[in-house]
């Protein structure tokens, strides 16, 4: 898998801080690791930890128009933790920030995309929520929980953020990436 990049689109939730796991646990399957984040991930990022591990800082925004492009195409993308405004974004096609705009990329190509809802139980039962949630499926995505790592994603309780976070494993993320890609 050495030539195969995986995109890591991060969200402004709990579990954003630990992207430096997630990019280690996503190296050491081999993988080439690019990090891009929301701006409301922003704080909850470590971007020197981030640069140390994969060469480069995470990409938050949009290039200028003088800035060259960054080489190389993702063989998938992987957005952990996906918030409630990104996904609905996504599914709605609103791309109005980079990280939005590399999900809905991939989306429209048809490169695998792995989502990690982590969406807590007060805006899980929004009236467009499932149904973004199925239009993010029918599009190819594959979900991940959060909680237990299956495939059927479910709601955070409000205020366990700090144990969510600490119960997720990395390899919920790596294996399904793999299979994904390798088919």
């Amino acid at each position: 898998m050495s030539d195969h990049l995986i995109t890591l689109i991060v969200c402004g939730a709990p579990l954003a801080a630990r992207t430096p796991d997630l990019a280690s646990a996503l190296l050491e399957q081999g993988w080439k690791v690019s990090v891009v984040g929301t701006p409301a991930a922003e704080a909850w990022l470590d971007a020197e930890a981030i640069t140390r591990l994969i060469g480069e800082p995470p990409r938050l925004h949009f290039r200028s128009p003088g800035q060259a492009k960054r080489a190389g195409s993702p063989a998938a993308v992987a957005v952990c933790p996906a918030t409630f405004n990104t996904v609905n974004k996504a599914a709605t096609g609103v791309n109005d920030n980079y990280a939005v705009g590399v999900l809905c990329e991939a989306l429209g190509t048809g490169l695998p995309v792995l989502l990690v809802p982590m969406v807590n139980n007060k805006l899980w039962g929004h009236p467009v929520w499932a149904a973004n949630l199925e239009t993010m499926k029918g599009a190819g995505a594959s979900l991940i929980d959060v909680v237990s790592g299956g495939t059927v994603p479910t709601p955070v309780p409000s205020g366990t953020g700090d144990r969510v976070v600490a119960g997720f494993d990395p390899r919920w993320l790596t294996a399904p990436l793999a299979r994904l890609v390798t088919g």
